[in-house]
């Protein structure tokens, strides 16, 4: 978790807003980087500030500049709800930052061909490309990514320092197979266009009086026919 708080810490520092909710462990400061007057650690774990189910959030719509979803999804059975009510709950132009384990790694074939009952391997794991599918459908810009977490899952205390000297370098050459991914996505909000109504010109012309239509060459001939009549007075 280390190495996420780091990514974590570096993300959030740059965004910009009011309100700011992370959701899930809230054993871990996630926000502690972010310049937002108010973080929030909601879920369900003891001794979050806000109690409450992820599928259906107490905010209110359009009210949230920055949420952050730590391993949640996979550990969900309903993520696609989860990321609605985020949707929901952002504002426009609002960012999520989401972190998964990576079933395209070493950390997958763990869970794959390893014991299932304990933490993470437990979960099921979303690959990166899959949630991004699930984000656009949503309107949800994905803007970057991230992995971290290269060294093999390994309890071997004497395998640990080779991956450990490997972790920096297979950072640059295989950067998709990290055990952990992080997306940093934005709410689009596609812009408004006015939709004039198609008048009925028949009715508005019954409805509405009709204005006499003036042209130059009209106020022209009868400013002529007033002269005439003048003239004729006056002889």
């Amino acid at each position: 978790m280390l190495r996420e708080q780091v990514l974590y810490d570096h993300l959030v520092s740059d965004l910009f807003g009011f309100n700011a909710l992370q959701l899930g462990l809230p054993q871990h400061n996630l926000l502690r980087n972010s310049r937002m007057p108010l973080h929030i650690r909601a879920g369900k774990e003891p001794g979050v500030k806000l109690w409450l189910e992820s599928i259906e959030l107490p905010i209110e719509s359009d009210s949230l500049d920055l949420v952050l979803l730590p391993h949640i999804l996979e550990f969900s059975q309903h993520p696609h709800e989860i990321l609605r009510e985020v949707e929901r709950v952002l504002r426009p132009e609002g960012t999520v930052i989401i972190s998964g384990f990576n079933p395209r790694s070493i950390w997958g074939v763990r869970r794959l061909l390893g014991n299932k009952a304990d933490y993470p391997w437990k979960g099921a794991f979303i690959s990166a490309p899959r949630l991004k599918d699930w984000l656009k459908l949503l309107g949800i810009e994905v803007q970057q990514s991230e992995f971290c977490c290269f060294a093999p899952p390994f309890h071997v205390s004497s395998m640990m320092p080779g991956s450990k000297y490997l972790e920096p370098r297979k950072r640059h050459w295989w950067s998709g197979i990290g055990g952990v991914y992080f997306l940093q996505a934005k709410k689009r909000v596609p812009g408004m266009r006015l939709i004039k109504p198609l008048w009925n010109s028949s009715l508005v012309s019954k409805l509405l009086p009709v204005a006499p239509k003036l042209n130059r060459q009209g106020q022209a001939q009868n400013v002529m026919h007033d002269e005439r009549e003048v003239i004729h007075l006056e002889q």
